[in-house]
């Protein structure tokens, strides 16, 4: 076996491609590598399935624990199995830059693995993967529009950082995905801690130099190692059947279709539909072509038709201006038992976002190839066929959702309270119960206002708006705001922002066009900060600060800070002791290694409860003190008496009275309870106790 390959000096890092070694089989196989980490990229195609109508792409980014020299956490599941919530993340990430560069109407199974089987821990794997598919493609011999790459970049200290870390990822304020071709950026992904509109332009045009130089890199490498084209079916209505449609379908037919609502808009459509298939009746008959041909024939006019009403008219099938938004609607605590509610409405988009409180054992623990870290704060989007009216099987969250979801997430992110002033774990959950476009924008603004409600104190509102782009080839372009359902599936960009007033705390963009340029770019980012301020001024009349009180229902939770020597007491023999606390006080208990414990209880009364036990366990007793304990221990020189839980000392025979004492059971039997004095705590942390000590003092008082 010969592996053969391209290198190039990537900021300090040297990435390697190599092809020829490894998945022999496969259509197209690289390895890339970057430092010490390695991915291996397939690209398998196979054949066509009867009646598909569109690309069955599939992305996979694999995860291997031994790749970072791990063994899987759990004590039950060694191997691995569904994919993490980080690889579903980077399986999206290497598919929305890919898709659009296969040929239009291409319908073979394809299928692109990344399979990280080295990774130093030192920078993700995930942006690297994009690069990897694509060389792997390159080399295939598939017909492809690429090369593409992608590249990580960062934000330390005002300064743009390629491939950064982990630690300068956590300390900076940007973690930003781009990918791209050699004549543009085509998929951006962010988080941001309220960074600026010309900061964000000047980091994406930064990322796009390094992809250009990674793009040539794979130009070099796939002319030498490229194999034979490979043959793919291409589905297009026939020629036939879009002459007949333009012959037939007229300019006035077309702007017939318009409308308020999706109902409105989508009878519109079927009234010209209706029209089409009449007149072609015998066409049909005949078998001259099909109704699948006449209507995808039909839907290209109708979007060519409305992307010319934008550009020319700035006529939108809606009817708004093109930097109108739709009409806003809010309303607080639907729910009457929750932590915190909101019901977020943009036009016909409805999310409902309620918020739950808990304490810092309900953290989930994240346990991947890349992280072993505890989650505080979440959320989950979901998105039923009901939303946009169809019926579809309930299995679970797919990739979509933990997309939009993860995109909500990270827009919050920046604006929650630190965990010593807010210990709780805040989980988020989006219904979307009606949706025509920006149901994850929707979610961000529901999640502030159901945050507020909750009386989480977070920083400041956060507002979200997804913007559009129309072009027309020639240099013109008009961008939208607030797409809707048919504006994105049409339009040439998916431009999705959210932040605060003070900048972006979150970004996703998609673009299906080459060359589009920073200016644009810069003027997108100016508009979709407009129309947000608008947003955000609109939520604030609804609620403008986080509540002051929490719901009744929310969980109470009590710090108290103990010593780290005391922790084993407080946890006791096999965990007995805290154990039975949580069991009796019904509370739950948490104790960092530093010795902050964190009660949660469901109200006052129970968490005072398991306070003043913790107290008592941890509690120093002090010379001078006085008790009242049980005799645990009966020694021919003494008695020990168990002052707090836990802790005993000894009263000597010469202290149990102010007369002599010859038998220590004269005076005191095993489980009395006696009041004494601690006199000393001896140089062995020994408690020396007297119970003389009290009787002088009664019998003086």
């Amino acid at each position: 076996m010969e592996s053969s390959g391209f290198s190039i000096d990537l900021v300090g890092r040297k990435l390697v491609l190599e092809t020829g070694e490894l998945a022999l089989q496969a259509t197209g196989a690289a390895m890339v590598s970057l430092g010490d980490t390695k991915i291996l990229a397939t690209a398998t195609i196979g054949g066509t399935r009867e009646g598909t109508d569109f690309f069955p792409l599939q992305c996979e980014y694999v995860e291997k624990f031994y790749a970072a020299g791990k063994i899987s956490g759990s004590r039950f599941v060694k191997r691995g199995g569904r994919p993490s919530e980080n690889a579903v993340l980077n399986s999206r990430l290497i598919d929305r830059p890919i898709r659009p560069l296969f040929p239009k109407g291409m319908i073979n199974d394809t299928q692109v693995i990344c399979t990280v089987l080295s990774a130093d821990m030192e920078v993700a794997p995930g942006p690297m993967a994009i690069t990897a598919a694509s060389c792997a493609i390159m080399v295939s011999g598939m017909p492809f529009d690429g090369p593409c790459a992608g590249v990580k970049v960062g934000l330390v200290n005002g300064e743009l950082i390629l491939n950064p870390t982990y630690e300068q990822v956590e300390a900076g304020d940007l973690d930003l995905v781009v990918a791209g071709t050699e004549d543009a950026i085509t998929m951006v992904e962010a988080g941001a801690n309220e960074v600026d509109n010309e900061t964000m332009v000047k980091a994406l045009a930064f990322a796009h130099k390094y992809i250009k130089e990674l793009c040539e890199l794979q130009k070099k490498f796939a002319a030498q190692y490229k194999k034979e084209k490979v043959e793919v079916i291409i589905s297009a209505p026939s020629d036939e059947a879009i002459a007949a449609v333009e012959g037939f379908v007229t300019v006035d037919m077309l702007n017939t279709i318009k409308g308020v609502t999706k109902k409105e808009i989508k009878e519109t459509i079927h009234a010209v539909e209706d029209k089409v298939l009449e007149k072609f009746a015998a066409e049909l008959e005949e078998k001259k072509f099909s109704k699948g041909d006449l209507m995808i024939a039909l839907n290209k006019m109708i979007e060519k038709n409305m992307r010319k009403n934008i550009i020319e008219k700035e006529e939108r099938i809606d009817g708004r201006k093109i930097d109108e938004i739709r009409k806003l609607q809010f309303k607080l605590d639907l729910l009457p038992r929750v932590h915190g509610s909101a019901l977020f409405q943009r036009g016909e988009t409805q999310v409902m976002t309620v918020t739950t409180l808990g304490g810092p054992g309900a953290a989930m623990t994240i346990d991947t190839m890349e992280q072993d870290m505890e989650k505080r704060y979440m959320h989950f989007y979901n998105f039923p066929g009901y939303s946009v009216g169809e019926v579809t099987p309930m299995r679970g969250p797919g990739r979509r959702e933990i997309g939009h979801g993860a995109l909500a997430e990270r827009a919050l992110v920046p604006v929650l309270p630190d965990e010593k002033d807010f210990p709780y774990t805040m989980v988020l959950e989006s219904e979307t119960l009606s949706c025509n476009g920006s149901s994850s924008m929707a979610s961000v603004c529901g999640s502030s206002m159901s945050l507020m409600a909750a009386g989480v104190p977070i920083k400041s509102h956060v507002s979200a708006i997804a913007m559009g782009l129309v072009t027309d080839g020639t240099g013109k372009y008009k961008i939208l705001s607030d797409i809707q359902g048919m504006e994105d599936f049409a339009g040439d960009m998916d431009f999705k922002v959210a932040g605060t007033s003070k900048g972006i705390t979150a970004l996703q963009m998609d673009i299906k066009i080459k060359g589009l340029s920073l200016d644009i770019m810069r003027e997108a980012l100016a508009r979709a900060n407009d129309s947000r301020m608008e947003v955000m001024n609109a939520m604030s009349q609804v609620i403008s600060a986080p509540r002051t009180e929490m719901s009744q229902y929310a969980p109470l939770i009590i710090g108290m800070q103990i010593n780290p020597d005391k922790i084993r007491t407080v946890i006791g023999k096999g965990g007995e002791t805290i154990q039975g606390m949580i069991k009796e006080c019904g509370v739950e208990i948490d104790i960092n290694d530093d010795g902050m414990v964190t009660i949660t209880a469901p109200d006052q009364a129970k968490g005072d409860c398991a306070r003043k036990k913790i107290e008592l366990l941890t509690y120093e007793p002090k010379v001078g003190e006085e008790f009242e304990g049980k005799v645990v221990r009966i020694m021919e020189f003494g008695a020990f008496v168990e002052i707090t839980p836990g802790k005993d000392g000894l009263v000597h025979i010469s202290q149990m009275a102010n007369e002599r004492v010859n038998k220590v059971e004269d005076v005191v039997k095993l489980g009395d309870v006696v009041k004494v004095k601690l006199m000393e705590i001896d140089d062995q942390g020994r408690y020396n106790l007297s119970m003389k000590a009290l009787l002088k003092k009664e019998k003086k008082d």
